[in-house]
């Protein structure tokens, strides 16, 4: 009985030195270097939500897909669009902050077009009126460019939406199939000039929380 009880503490301190050996392995010390990832990648932590690498690969696809549209790109005028996340509706499960996908197309779009497609700022309206208030005051002066009749109206604004379906397992996986939808609308006769959309599908045991 004493080498039966003898050998089960040993095998109970083997175990609790093997955890310890494992928790240690963490390199929580303060001061250690931060690791940068290539946000175009995976990173250290994944799960089955909109990503970096999402967004990166997801909003370059869509400006070099929008740079064919003929109503854009063969225009002797260029067109006036509004891009912002106003219509873009999130009807997935996905926590994800629209700004971030619609301000990276905005940029993206900016540099693909090269002045072939002016992007008007409608969230910036507030603030735009009321310098126009002061210089018609008199508060301030005209600035380098001189007072426009009107504020700029627009062409066409983006509109879209994410969705998504789950499934499942009884093991704690998860997979989802998400599905992110772009439209851009004719703003005078509601016409859908242009339509695409990006997809993808993970599974992962969903134990990472996006914020």
């Amino acid at each position: 009985m004493k080498r039966i009880c003898l050998l089960f503490v040993v095998v109970a301190v083997f175990f609790v030195s093997g955890c310890t050996t494992m928790v240690s392995k963490v390199d929580d010390s303060a001061g250690r270097a931060t690791l940068y990832d290539d946000p175009s990648t995976s990173g250290g932590v994944q799960g089955i939500g909109i990503e970096s690498q999402d967004i990166v690969a997801m909003t370059d696809q869509m400006a070099r897909d929008m740079v064919t549209i003929p109503e854009i790109m063969n225009r002797k005028t260029p067109p006036r669009v509004i891009l912002d996340s106003k219509y873009f509706v999130n009807e997935s499960t996905n926590r994800v902050n629209k700004n971030m996908i619609t301000r990276k197309l905005k940029t993206g779009l900016s540099r693909a077009t090269k002045g072939k497609l002016i992007i008007v700022g409608r969230e910036f309206a507030k603030m735009v009126e009321d310098e126009r208030e002061l210089k018609r005051e008199g508060a301030v002066d005209t600035a380098t460019t001189g007072m426009a009749k009107k504020t700029m109206g627009a062409d066409y604004r983006l509109t879209g939406s994410i969705t998504s379906q789950e499934g499942v397992r009884q093991t704690g996986d998860t997979s989802r199939y998400t599905v992110i939808f772009f439209t851009l609308v004719d703003l005078e006769t509601s016409a859908e000039i242009w339509n695409n959309e990006y997809q993808f599908k993970k599974t992962a045991r969903d134990d990472v929380i996006y914020r």
